[in-house]
């Protein structure tokens, strides 16, 4: 029914993850299957930092980089607009390195799950705050094969979810989005790894049916008890470039004031909380 999975499905890259795969007796409902997976992805611990090195390699094989750092907070009254212990709003603040064109930009995020999200980016350059409008969520960050809505996360309550498939490893689920012309996407596939909820593969379908995004999990690691992806690549395949992701120093639940997810902090880092 579905192509295969790449080598990234296999035993050696099953063995990096939490063991033990549910059984049909514990299977949850695909909208827990959901809301676990993008907690998973999205909201490990309360708060979060992390290093990333992002490496572009476009389809003649020449290479840009970039240098940045992640920081997360979590609203603490979501639980109470949810009803739920994750999948509420939070605020994202990053800040890159290098190269030296980008260097000191930041970019800003106060994702909402009632409205659109808030998102602006800073352009030392020009020393310009610009905000960024919900109709470009899905446009490259920072010329990389990740959109902005990936850094993110997109929206759960944007899209039909259903459970195509369950293998031994993985719970298959389909994604369509309830506005079809909010997306370039006619819907999406994501193979759940069944313990860790960790989605290890996704791949986009563009309007006619054909493959053509894949996002991958390459390695995953336990940090403070939560299994983390600490590589991850997104390719396109109709321009064949790819996108590589590497995560260090990553580390949870730490003590960053909500004052540093502003405005004013874009033309002023927190270095205190970026090291």
């Amino acid at each position: 029914m579905f192509d295969r999975v790449t080598r990234l499905l296999t035993p050696a890259f099953i063995a990096l993850l939490p063991a033990g795969p549910a059984t049909a007796a514990e299977q949850p409902s695909v909208d827990e299957i959901v809301h676990r997976t993008n907690k998973t992805a999205y909201y490990q611990g309360k708060s979060g930092r992390a290093n990333v090195q992002m490496t572009i390699t476009d389809s003649r094989g020449r290479v840009r980089e970039r240098r940045f750092t992640i920081l997360r907070l979590d609203q603490p009254d979501s639980d109470a607009v949810t009803g739920r212990a994750y999948n509420g709003d939070q605020k994202f603040y990053v800040y890159f390195r290098r190269p030296a064109d980008v260097n000191k930009m930041a970019f800003l995020v106060w994702k909402h799950i009632d409205r659109d999200d808030d998102r602006w980016l800073y352009l030392p350059a020009l020393d310009l705050v610009k905000r960024i409008a919900a109709s470009d969520q899905r446009t490259s960050f920072v010329g990389s094969d990740y959109f902005y809505e990936d850094v993110s996360g997109r929206d759960i309550n944007a899209d039909q979810h259903e459970l195509q498939e369950v293998t031994d490893h993985y719970y298959v689920l389909k994604h369509t989005p309830k506005d079809p012309d909010g997306a370039e996407f006619s819907h999406y596939l994501m193979y759940v790894h069944k313990t860790s909820f960790i989605p290890v593969q996704t791949v986009y379908f563009d309007k006619n049916g054909a493959k053509y995004r894949v996002a991958n999990a390459l390695n995953v690691e336990t940090i403070d008890g939560y299994p983390t992806v600490t590589q991850a690549s997104m390719e396109d395949l109709r321009t064949g470039s790819k996108t590589l992701m590497r995560y260090s120093a990553v580390t949870y639940d730490i003590q960053v004031p909500e004052a540093v997810f502003s405005e004013r902090h874009l033309r002023r880092a927190p270095t205190k909380y970026l090291r």
